[in-house]
């Protein structure tokens, strides 16, 4: 036979469990945490420049959907642990998902950022450049 303070307690655990369901959920069905991605872009200043922006999703019959960019084909790359690659230029419009490890990513002005897995990038080569890939 439980006592009635060890009921009390269990009661008030079970309801902040659910309080804080309800908050993380909004309260009205399920929602998802955001999807983010760091788009990189070439700026005026021919620099590369990074800003974070959240993948907007449609409702659709069965689940929500965010359209990606048309592709033609997709590659997956794998590189060796300690493998650096210098500054360069995105080769076309491409999405770069990361699936393990880690990597840091240096833009304009110095500021670095951290990629890790299913990070995503959307990289855009700079305005008025066209590459055989795109």
């Amino acid at each position: 036979m439980t006592s009635r303070p060890t009921w009390t307690i269990g009661a008030a655990i079970a309801a902040l469990f659910v309080l804080q369901a309800s908050a993380q959920t909004g309260g009205g069905g399920p929602q998802h945490k955001p999807v983010m991605m760091t788009h990189l872009y070439t700026g005026p200043d021919r620099q590369t420049h990074a800003e974070e922006i959240e993948a907007k999703f449609n409702v659709g019959k069965t689940n929500e959907v965010y359209k990606m960019m048309a592709t033609a084909g997709a590659e997956l790359h794998r590189a060796a642990l300690g493998t650096v690659i210098d500054w360069h230029t995105a080769p076309r419009r491409q999405y770069v998902i990361t699936l393990s490890l880690q990597a840091e990513i240096e833009v304009a002005g110095g500021k670095k950022f951290h990629v890790g897995p299913c990070h995503i990038d959307l990289v855009k080569i700079p305005q008025g450049e066209v590459t055989s890939q795109e």
